[in-house]
């Protein structure tokens, strides 16, 4: 590849030296001394005014494959580009950009002006290039930054303490266990013996496969539970008491010493546990993995197959298959990309779906009941609490339906999971509507899901009767929140 640069001060002789030995450079300098000395350093040099066409074609423009300006004065870029266009129309042309002048307005002016096609194919600014590496590297400090107050954290908290529970939201979802998994890491080679808990179940079959398939060690515990006195402190990851942990008493969160969460702090919460604690909560990432990655990085903890796959998959879900990315996410999936077993994340993505998940995918084909685009189903007394959501999900692919919602019982309480893909319907908003004055609701405008407790109605013998309760009751809410009148 042969390279000509025209201009031989600062700027030209550092790209040429940078280029030595790896390219074909020649470079064109008027001034005596300054060819001269390039020259003697061994490079390729036509002493002349690159303005005029004798000089390009003596220094090769005609089989030139790159041409580089790098003069600031703007009269002679115009000159130069006009000689260089005159004598290849195609050859790539890098130019250094004056001050105050951009390289759309660069060109326009010399079209105009000159009446030809000058096609400058790159304008790069030194202040403004100057600008983004100085950012660049402000942004790298804030980031280890972070990390480094994580570190120092632990290694105060190792002091006092030997041990420290992670505690992930009660039905841990891959984000979660990606990033409980990655701090656990980071815990360990400060010292901590680390165990991570949930007080629910993992009960969706591609949540279970991802800790079978990485040998990830989890534990379910209870409220009041031995394993969360034992530990001196507690480190919440991508979950808030009150929000989505239940197991975590109040004087529980007086040994939260970690919070890592990438959703919005709940109200009072940042005043339930100590002033001194590592709180970081960033709304702006879409998955808690991705604010991992940047500490794992930061403190240089290896990176090996395993957690670069539970990070991957855990982003790779939360931000629905990469639709969604914020610049963590971004450099986040740059770093973990070339270390993933992705033979080992199909096995994950596509496990065998459990009996029961498909019996209770049939039964909500069975028992759905359409209200125009709507449908809304029934799946009964169940376990696996997470079969309602891929039920939900399952029913939005059926022909002239485009919001769904399934619910069923599990233990004590009253599930519902939904999802639309209609543009006018936000389904957290409506779940929230319809059901957070008897329940919890919520979601974003997609998808989202409800809880609500059943109470002494635990108690009914005919529990035919109320499941047709709860589905009348269900059903007019959702379709009254929904502004669709039943039948």
């Amino acid at each position: 590849m042969k390279v000509i640069i025209l201009g031989g001060g600062a700027i030209g002789r550092a790209l040429a030296d940078a280029l030595k030995g790896e390219l074909e450079v020649v470079i064109v300098e008027k001034d005596e001394i300054r060819a001269k000395s390039l020259s003697e350093s061994g490079f390729k040099v036509v002493g002349d005014d690159f303005g005029y066409t004798a000089t390009l074609l003596k220094a090769g423009i005609d089989t030139a494959d790159l041409v580089v300006i790098t003069s600031m004065d703007v009269a002679t870029i115009k000159r130069a580009v006009q000689v260089i266009r005159t004598n290849n129309q195609d050859v790539p042309i890098i130019t250094i950009l004056p001050d105050g002048v951009s390289g759309e307005e660069l060109q326009r002016e010399i079209e105009e002006e000159l009446e030809f096609e000058a096609k400058i194919n790159y304008g790069i600014s030194p202040k403004d290039a100057l600008s983004k590496y100085i950012l660049g590297i402000v942004e790298e400090f804030s980031k280890r930054k972070s990390a480094n107050k994580l570190q120092k954290k632990l290694l105060e908290l190792r002091e006092r303490g030997e041990s420290i529970l992670i505690v992930m939201h009660d039905n841990p979802d891959p984000d979660a266990i990606g990033a409980a998994y990655a701090l656990s890491r980071i815990a360990q080679n400060a010292g901590f013996k680390v165990r991570i808990v949930h007080g629910g179940e993992i009960t969706h079959h591609e949540n279970r496969a991802l800790v079978n398939l990485l040998g990830i060690e989890l534990m379910k515990i209870s409220e009041g539970s031995y394993e969360i006195k034992r530990h001196p402190f507690i480190a919440l990851v991508d979950c808030q008491p009150n929000g989505n942990v239940t197991i975590l008493q109040p004087d529980d969160l007086k040994k939260v010493e970690i919070l890592i969460d990438h959703h919005q702090i709940l109200e009072s919460l940042r005043e339930r546990i100590s002033e001194e604690a590592f709180v970081d909560i960033r709304p702006e990432a879409k998955a808690s993995s991705s604010i991992l990655v940047e500490y794992l990085n930061g403190l240089k903890v290896n990176l090996d197959t395993k957690l670069a796959t539970a990070l991957f998959y855990g982003i790779y879900t939360d931000t629905k298959k990469f639709s969604k990315l914020s610049h963590i996410e971004l450099d986040a999936i740059k770093l973990l990309a070339n270390k993933v077993d992705y033979e080992l994340l199909d096995k994950v993505e596509h496990p065998d779906i459990s009996t029961e998940a498909a019996e209770i995918l049939a039964k909500a084909i069975l028992n759905r009941k359409t209200y125009k685009n709507v449908a809304i189903s029934n799946v009964g007394f169940i376990s696996n609490r997470d079969a309602i959501a891929q039920a939900a999900d399952f029913l939005l692919r059926l022909e002239g339906i485009s919001t769904v919602l399934v619910f069923g019982i599990v233990d004590d309480k009253i599930e519902i999971s939904a999802r639309t893909n209609d543009v006018r319907v936000n389904v957290g908003k409506v779940l929230k509507e319809a059901f957070s004055g008897i329940g919890s609701a919520g979601g974003h405008a997609q998808m989202g899901g409800a809880r609500i407790n059943l109470g002494i109605f635990t108690l009914a013998k005919d529990k035919n009767s109320l499941l047709r309760l709860a589905e009348e009751a269900i059903t007019e809410k959702f379709l009254e929140a929904l502004g669709i009148k039943e039948g």
